[in-house]
């Protein structure tokens, strides 16, 4: 006689909670009569604190088809549309918790000058002048500078391309960035390279951006590693797009940072989209912050555009960093306002999508914030404060056009190494050593470094 069939148990698969709890009952203990105490040692729970005063409610699908449904060559027209409430009201700035009038002004002030500054680039690239082509942060100017306005002299960081507003908190001036772009002689980099790719490791503790994505995070991680065997707990801030937080390198970098409790604070800029891919279509959970769980570390979501909610969620992770506490993830919510880079129309992006984000400009939202709400600011302060951002902005304009080309001799110079380019020293103190031994032993590539 056939096996006569058994009624499977239910598969509790999909079914838990998204902040990471497990059901209230097992299977296990259900069968055997007894009711698991909420108190239980192996009852995990979890939350993910978001601190927005919006959520917002639309949905972008792809679709195929509509009134052009093929293009010209005969292939299916494929797009992009969104549906939801677009309507909803723009909400208000959230109080900081820990800044002050100035500081809150100081940060106003490196938006606007990180506004501005990529204004001028983007009509010096339509003139000609620019080498190569030009990566935008619009948008997401209050993640860039109020992220980078939390950290200590000691702490360090490394932006990605939309970062620009880091690197003037910081004290890069906005010529450093301008004649890097033009490939200038006076840049960074001496005209070696025409887009954001360098860093300053002796005053600013800044890293060198890395195309590849995901590839700072371990870096970083070693940088906080390096200072902690000098007897330092520092701060080490770097981002990573939505996209970007999908490849492999950012979890290997996430979870050494967390396996060895580094100070590692990672902003993932959730700005809607990865190149041309909506986040709909890169990943299935809801939030990116929920990935925290896996590493065991804490998570926070935040709005993108309001800087107080920024600097506020920085500044936690980075006196958490200070205290050993190890790495911190926070989620910044906002819209990537341009196509990935200058040569990107971004047609692929609803209008409607656009229109929704226009209102929640940051830059206009915390203005409005302190000249109106606050009061901090007269309207007559904030038109002296935005006139002298533009006297700015042109006068290191014209010192990045009037900087000179490099010459084709200095091409060979920095190829290879020269006597004391690459010194390495501690720079918190000498690394420990265990009690009865000498030092540390000279290996081959310390040598050859030295």
């Amino acid at each position: 006689m056939p096996n006569k069939k058994t009624k499977s148990k239910s598969n509790s698969n999909g079914k838990h909670s998204r902040n990471g709890s497990r059901p209230s009952t097992a299977h296990g203990a259900a069968d055997e009569g007894v009711r698991p105490s909420v108190a239980s040692a192996d009852l995990r729970t979890y939350t993910i604190p978001d601190t927005r005063l919006e959520h917002p409610n639309y949905t972008v699908k792809q679709v195929i088809g509509g009134k052009n449904k093929n293009d010209k060559d005969g292939v299916e027209h494929v797009r992009y549309e969104v549906s939801g409430d677009l309507d909803a009201p723009v909400p208000p700035i959230r109080d900081s918790k820990y800044l002050s009038q100035q500081q809150a002004i100081e940060i106003y002030r490196y938006m606007l000058l990180n506004r501005k500054m990529e204004t001028a680039l983007e009509n010096l690239y339509k003139q000609g002048k620019v080498v190569g082509g030009v990566y935008f942060g619009l948008g997401q100017e209050a993640c860039s500078c109020a992220s980078a306005y939390a950290l200590d002299q000691d702490d360090w960081f490394a932006p990605m391309i939309r970062n620009q507003g880091s690197l003037l908190v910081r004290g890069f001036r906005a010529s450093d960035t301008m004649m890097q772009y033009m490939a200038k002689a006076g840049s960074p980099t001496k005209g070696r390279d025409g887009t954001s790719h360098f860093g300053d490791i002796e005053k600013r503790n800044m890293v060198s951006p890395i195309s590849m994505l995901g590839d700072l995070i371990p870096v970083m991680s070693g940088v906080a590693l390096g200072a902690r065997l000098q007897g330092r707990n520092i701060a080490v801030l770097t981002f990573i797009g939505d996209g970007g937080q999908s490849t492999g390198v950012t979890y290997e970098g996430i979870n050494f940072a967390a396996v060895q409790n580094l100070g590692l604070v990672l902003v993932v800029e959730s700005n809607e989209w990865a190149y041309s891919t909506p986040s709909e279509m890169q990943y299935r959970c809801k939030d990116l912050a929920e990935r925290a769980m896996g590493y065991g570390i804490p998570g926070v979501i935040v709005d993108g555009t309001d800087a107080c909610q920024v600097y506020d969620a920085a500044h936690e992770a980075v006196e958490r960093a200070h205290r050993g506490e190890g790495p911190t993830m926070i989620e910044a919510k906002m819209m990537r306002m341009k196509g990935h880079a200058i040569h990107d129309a971004a047609a692929y992006v609803p209008k409607a999508l656009f229109d929704f984000w226009k209102k929640r400009d940051p830059i206009a939202r915390f203005e409005n914030y302190l000249v109106r709400e606050k009061k901090w600011l007269t309207g007559k302060e904030n038109a002296e404060l935005i006139s002298e951002v533009e006297r700015v902005i042109e006068e290191e304009r014209e010192i990045a056009v009037n900087s000179p080309m490099p010459t084709p001799e200095s091409a060979e110079g920095g190829v290879y190494c020269e006597e004391g380019c690459h010194a390495i020293k501690p720079k918190y103190g000498m690394p420990k050593v265990k009690k009865g031994t000498s030092g540390y032993k000279e290996t081959e590539a310390a040598v050859h470094l030295k």
